[in-house]
């Protein structure tokens, strides 16, 4: 449940609050992101993986430390790392968005727009019901975009005659709002300003564009793509409806997801045959049955599986119940890890994640 500073701050209306329609629609939403989230850490992690061992290259595994909040990464880029940047929202953007989530007619996901782009090649027939998530050939379509520069958009189609049918409606959709910009509006919506970023002197600004880093699990001065996804997140709160953001990263090697939850960063991370039959033994799975399930790939006796960790927000990045300005404070701690699991291997169904403790053993 939201606390009453949380809900002053959410624009989007919990399930209890939603006409039956609207708990249909958020139902059909969460199912295709459920989807969205399997193919999206199949793409981003093992074929990441899959990527460095077709070129003989050895794979730069996360370190622990680089999972914990605040944690500085390393700052080099892999280019045999997926990266990509994938919007998802649960109604349709308003036109009156398009100022700084710039969707326009020139970069909607038709054919005419497909072919003009230099960056696809497009053979055969073209599918044009390919871009909806019902479709069979979707993430074969998606799949196609996702190296494209920029963001892809998948939002609900305002025009099908199918009641909540979602698309890919737009790709190299730019995020132009400006970080200060979203800083202030965090900074502000958390009582930390009043009206403008500035109104407290340069350094004080310059702490609140640390903090919104901060807020969603990135060090400063992150690679594009992240920076993208942090600022299209704080953005879309201005939009009455839930919606999720994914970036892949070369320089993070990691899935991070962005929703109405927070956010978390999945990775592949290595363990000897003894940890997994440990982990195994601890869950009540027999060793052969979690390698099946969880193991995604082998390195000579190491198995390899997807971690995933959640951050929670502390009381320093959650409005404050009595509504009064307070100050930042520079050393304080605005996320803390939430959670710790061994995810199952995309596709499989039966298996729950196994919660595990492991940034700060």
């Amino acid at each position: 449940m939201l606390s009453a500073g949380e809900k002053k701050l959410a624009s989007w209306s919990v399930r209890e609050e939603l006409s039956q329609s609207s708990r249909l629609r958020r139902s059909y939403y969460e199912l295709l992101r459920d989807e969205l989230d399997q193919f999206l850490l199949k793409y981003a992690l093992v074929d990441s993986y899959n990527n460095f061992l077709a070129k003989k290259l050895p794979y730069p595994f996360v370190e622990k430390r680089e999972l914990k909040p605040r944690a500085r990464i390393p700052d080099v880029e892999y280019e045999t790392q997926n990266a990509f940047l994938v919007i998802f929202v649960e109604d349709t953007i308003p036109a009156a968005h398009k100022k700084y989530i710039r969707f326009f007619d020139v970069n909607k996901t038709i054919k005419s727009n497909l072919l003009t782009s230099k960056s696809l090649t497009l053979s055969g027939k073209f599918d044009r019901n390919q871009k909806y998530l019902n479709s069979v050939h979707f993430f074969n379509f998606l799949s196609t975009l996702l190296p494209v520069d920029y963001a892809l958009l998948i939002q609900r189609d305002p025009v099908s005659k199918k009641k909540d049918r979602y698309d890919l409606s737009h790709f190299h959709v730019r995020i132009d709002w400006p970080i200060a910009e979203a800083a202030e509006d965090l900074a502000k919506s958390l009582r930390y300003i009043s009206k403008d970023l500035y109104e407290k002197e340069d350094k004080y600004a310059e702490d609140v564009q640390k903090k919104f880093f901060g807020y969603y699990g990135l060090p400063v001065m992150s690679g594009g793509r992240r920076t993208a996804a942090i600022v299209a997140a704080q953005y879309l709160k201005r939009i009455p409806c839930i919606t999720t953001v994914y970036t892949g990263s070369s320089e993070s090697r990691a899935l991070i997801r962005i929703s109405e939850r927070g956010t978390s960063k999945s990775v592949l991370m290595k363990f000897t045959n003894t940890e997994i039959n440990r982990i195994a033994e601890d869950n009540n799975i027999a060793p052969q049955t979690f390698k099946r399930n969880y193991v995604v790939a082998s390195k000579k006796k190491d198995g390899i599986c997807i971690f995933q960790t959640t951050y929670s927000f502390t009381t320093h990045s959650r409005p404050p119940d009595d509504g009064k300005l307070r100050e930042i404070n520079p050393d304080h701690y605005w996320l803390t890890v939430g959670g710790q699991y061994i995810l199952p291997k995309p596709g499989v169904w039966k298996h729950h994640p196994v919660p595990l403790n492991v940034i700060y053993s």
